[in-house]
């Protein structure tokens, strides 16, 4: 009878378990260790299968009831810091900037084909010659280029890393015409960030009426019914004392925000920004000049009977991701099912200020069908005026608040969990961006911010009544992060309450059981965080009710398929490809911790059961197994080729979810 698996470590087969430094051996060997010697490891293996990091030791075995662990009392003081120090994200990791590993760049006038002539003249600090920069150009990567293949034309010319794909005589960019013409006209990422919006942003000449007019309210209900307000904010709860005045909200830690919060009201006698000034009827309403005939919707407010419904009760729902949750890898998830998909959290001040690489998480492709995005932010200024700005210039099917994040970074200036906590400015933050949106609003929170305490029972239905469409409840608090069991029975809870208001669960969901069991408790349909970073293929096994066996080569496939989609999406140049193994390695740290079906001892593998040092059924399964980031880089390079000189790569979460 096989030896039971340590508390807290999955259960692998016998046959398949080694020890760490066997492991190591193994990938530095290329695989090519003798079957013998194989056979008589086993026994070795099988008592050495509970071996694991020391930095990854299970709580429960470190305190233990035996005297072992006092007698060591003070080894484990000196290394309490260092373990407090591991926790959550590696802030000071190292980061790969474009000219650590491309000195010298190719001037975008000369690669886009504007015959020469660049905007900065002799300014410009990139090259112009095209020869010069081809002379120092790195090796091309492979003779096959995906967006040539793809599209019948590469945008990225001579700088493309697989340039000889599509390089003729004289380093001409060649084109396939008659695959680029069946995409012509074809919008196949939309959400872009246009350079006259993104100005206007940056130039504070971007109008928010209809937040404008709910911020007037919200600040005249101090003393009454609100001054210019609709029939909707009167019925907002009066702010309490202070509450409308800007100096307060800058003490208690707000962001700068572009323009003072775009003519959010201050003090008395504060300045307004002169094109508001300039705009101001006699009755102090904002008369905002606009092109091309006038509709109902300018004058009359949406219902909110009449706004679009969001019906994906039952179905599967990719959470949205920091980092993980890129636009390549929504693809990777909708093709093997996903139905719902969300993208990176945004913080609100930053789309506020135009800064392109926030506004690049909002990006959607074609073939998401139900999209939404979640915004950050504290204060019911900013996050109404994104509402707003975001309902007049992208596509999208719903808005999602974050109320759950649990990073420092973000609680201590108010946002994430925080607002669980701030209930006068979470109610103002979600009853004005419902006044400014027509598409559906909903909002992801936690079961609390302390461990013991849970909370979500009492917010959740006060979110309904503010105008909510949806909520989704992780069963963890904030102390907890990731480290203990997701609280279903507590999320069974707050679905029967949050009724007839949609509930969504999520936490801890790795296999279809898992999914059935959630589904059973009682919620309209189950959000996949972290299930879907370490198998990304759980969707396909939640709609067939199977376990997939998937082989080591099936899963290189899917690696293949992603850097594919980021070259596509981040491009195919030099600065392209590193960035698209930046993220194939983040995803790589989570997708490490998978354990092949056919080598488990019983199924279902759990989400916080950490995986053994074990050999796989080939060289390639034993290398993805690998929590070493060196292996994680061996593994890109047989995808995108060789990293740059002194490349360094850290992940930035930490494997901190183990019990």
């Amino acid at each position: 009878m096989a030896a039971a698996a340590a508390p807290g470590v999955a259960p692998v087969r016998a046959r398949f378990l080694t020890s760490k430094e066997q492991f190591h051996a193994y990938l530095r060997a290329g695989g090519e260790e003798e079957e013998e010697e194989k056979e008589e490891k086993e026994e070795e293996q099988v008592s050495s299968a509970q071996s694991e990091p020391p930095a990854k030791r299970v709580k429960a075995e470190e305190l233990g009831q035996d005297g072992e662990s006092q007698g060591k009392a003070g080894e484990e003081e000196k290394e309490r810091p260092e373990k407090k120090r591991a926790r959550g994200q590696n802030k000071s990791r190292p980061c790969m900037k474009p000219n650590c590993y491309e000195q010298s760049r190719l001037c975008p006038s000369v690669t886009q084909g504007c015959g020469g002539q660049c905007h900065f003249g002799p300014r410009c600090r990139f090259l112009h010659d095209v020869s010069e920069y081809l002379a120092a150009k790195p090796a091309d990567l492979g003779q096959r280029c995906v967006l040539f293949d793809t599209f019948g034309r590469c945008p990225y010319g001579v700088t493309c890393r697989f340039g000889q794909a599509h390089l003729g005589d004289g380093h001409q960019n060649l084109v396939n015409a008659a695959l680029a013409q069946q995409w012509e006209g074809k919008l196949l990422v939309r959400n872009g960030l246009s350079k006259e919006l993104q100005q206007q942003l940056r130039k504070r000449k971007f109008t928010f009426r209809k937040a404008e007019e709910f911020l007037r309210g919200l600040h005249g209900g101090k003393g009454g019914k609100a001054r210019g307000g609709s029939t909707e904010v009167s019925n907002c709860t009066a702010p309490q004392e202070g509450l409308g005045d800007s100096p307060v909200l800058q003490e208690q830690g707000e962001d700068p925000k572009p323009g003072d919060l775009e003519g959010s009201r201050g003090a008395e006698g504060a300045p307004e920004p002169e094109a508001l000034q300039n705009s101001r009827g006699a009755e102090g309403a904002p008369s905002i000049p606009t092109l091309g005939p006038l509709t109902d919707e300018d004058i009359t407010k949406l219902r909110p009977c009449e706004k679009k419904k969001l019906e994906i009760q039952g179905k599967l729902y990719l959470a949205p991701l920091t980092t993980c949750g890129n636009l390549p890898f929504r693809r990777i998830c909708k093709r093997f099912g996903a139905d719902v998909t969300c993208g990176e959290m945004a913080v609100c001040t930053n789309l506020l200020q135009g800064q392109s690489s926030e506004w690049a998480l909002l990006k959607r492709h074609h073939t998401e069908d139900i999209f939404g995005v979640q915004l950050e932010g504290a204060f019911p200024d900013t996050m109404t005026k994104c509402a707003e700005l975001l309902n007049r210039t992208i596509d999208v099917d719903f808005v999602d608040i974050n109320v759950g994040c649990p990073i420092d970074l973000v609680y201590k200036k108010g946002g994430g969990c925080a607002l669980m906590t701030r209930s006068n400015k979470f109610e103002q933050i979600v009853r004005g961006m419902n006044s400014v949106l027509d598409v559906p609003l909903t909002v992801k929170i936690r079961t609390g911010v302390q461990e013991k305490v849970n909370v979500a029972h009492k917010i959740i239905p006060r979110i309904r009544e503010w105008g909510a469409s949806m909520v989704t409840l992780h069963g963890r608090s904030r102390e907890q992060r990731y480290t203990r069991s997701a609280d279903w029975e507590y999320i069974a809870e707050c679905a029967r309450i949050a009724s007839p208001m949609p509930l969504f669960g999520n936490g801890d969901i790795l296999s279809y059981e898992d999914a059935n069991r959630a589904m059973q408790m009682g919620v309209s349909g189950i959000m996949i965080a972290r299930g879907a970073l370490i198998k990304p293929w759980l969707f396909t096994e939640i709609k067939e009710q199977r376990h997939w066996d998937i082989s080591s080569s099936e899963r290189f496939d899917i690696l293949k398929d992603f850097t594919n989609y980021g070259l596509e999406h981040w491009g195919s140049d030099t600065q392209g490809v590193e960035k698209t193994r930046k993220f194939l390695l983040e995803w790589l740290s989570f997708l490490c911790r998978y354990i092949p079906v056919g080598l488990l001892e019983y199924l279902p593998q759990r989400i916080n059961e950490r995986p053994p040092y074990y050999l796989g059924r080939d060289y390639l399964e034993t290398l993805m197994a690998s929590q070493n980031v060196d292996d994680w880089i061996k593994i890109s390079e047989l995808l995108l080729g060789p990293v740059p000189p002194s490349f360094t790569f850290l992940p930035k979460h930490k494997a901190n979810s183990y019990r």
